[in-house]
């Protein structure tokens, strides 16, 4: 599974409606998407850095040129689908109030900054340098959402409905679901990572399980997610399966009083374990501890990347 391959670059999923892939989908490798109607044209989420995304919006010429981009959605804060905002000129950027909240949480500069420091341990070196020394942080202006909502947002573009839903807090405090009816089509941002490890920044777990439920209440024929390749229903069921997963396996560790590093060493995440990033098993378990008891303060992120360094050397 973690080695499974899919096309990079821009994919045709329907009647004006295009999927741009990026594998691994590990780190930083994120999704993006197109959908065109009568004379202009929505993108889902631009990328991590300004070559990627100039990259992406140039093989989309040929498209946009008679359907410019008119309205740009941000799914969520995380720089690996806003960084590239700045790009997309003319655009209303449409996105959570959640979103807009965690907005500027990690600017570009910290990422460059983590990638340069030395943080005295060659495995949390190594381990930040290989997820993010391949992009360049460089340029990026911080270009947050003009427009913001709560609940759900219903669009038009180019007399084509498109449906957003807030879903948050579930990966980020901000998270929602671009839905285009008309061709059973769901973008979801990272509320799916296909064949890779989702990580629960916010939380709580049973909301992220709530909206696999909702993907598949909808019932799309495609879905892109956020990491990995394009997907159908499978998709929503297996990340809910694995969130369900860790949240059985990380109670139990819980009520028997292990603290959540070691109770993250302890689980054996079977066939989980063959998805990518399956270190970030470290955050969710902190992640359903504070589910479990609200007075519980995990780890900060400096601890936590160490915290998932050392499981991926396990």
């Amino acid at each position: 599974m973690a080695g499974i391959s899919f096309d990079h670059g821009l994919a045709e999923i329907g009647d004006g409606l295009w999927a741009y892939l990026q594998p691994d989908g590990s780190w930083g490798w994120s999704n993006a998407g197109l959908v065109a109607g009568d004379g202009r044209s929505l993108l889902v989420d631009t990328l991590f850095d300004l070559a990627l995304t100039r990259a992406m919006l140039h093989s989309m010429d040929a498209i946009t040129a008679t359907r410019p981009i008119r309205t740009l959605v941000n799914t969520h804060a995380n720089g690996d689908h806003c960084y590239g905002n700045q790009l997309v000129t003319g655009a209303e950027i449409v996105a959570t109030e959640g979103c807009l909240e965690e907005f500027q949480e990690v600017p570009a500069a910290a990422l460059a900054a983590m990638v340069a420091a030395d943080f005295g341990d060659p495995v949390v070196n190594d381990y930040i340098r290989a997820a993010f020394g391949p992009f360049d942080f460089g340029g990026i202006v911080a270009t947050p959402p003009t427009r913001v909502f709560a609940d759900r947002l219903d669009l038009t573009v180019g007399g084509r409905a498109v449906e957003l839903i807030d879903v948050g807090p579930a990966h980020t405090r901000g998270d929602l679901l671009v839905h285009v009816p008309d061709a059973r089509t769901v973008f979801t941002g990272d509320i799916l990572f296909v064949y890779g490890t989702p990580i629960v920044w916010s939380g709580p777990v049973d909301n992220w399980v709530r909206a696999c439920d909702l993907i598949l209440e909808l019932g799309a024929d495609v879905i892109v997610p956020g990491h990995g390749p394009v997907t159908d229903e499978r998709g929503p069921a297996m990340v809910r399966d694995y969130l369900t997963f860790v949240q059985q396996e990380a109670t139990e560790r819980h009520n028997a009083g292990m603290p959540a590093a070691e109770a993250a060493r302890d689980i054996d995440l079977g066939e989980f374990g063959e998805w990518t990033d399956s270190e970030r098993l470290a955050v969710n378990v902190h992640a359903v501890y504070v589910d479990l008891d609200p007075a519980y303060v995990p780890p900060d992120l400096m601890q936590l990347v160490r915290e998932m360094a050392r499981l991926a050397r396990r």
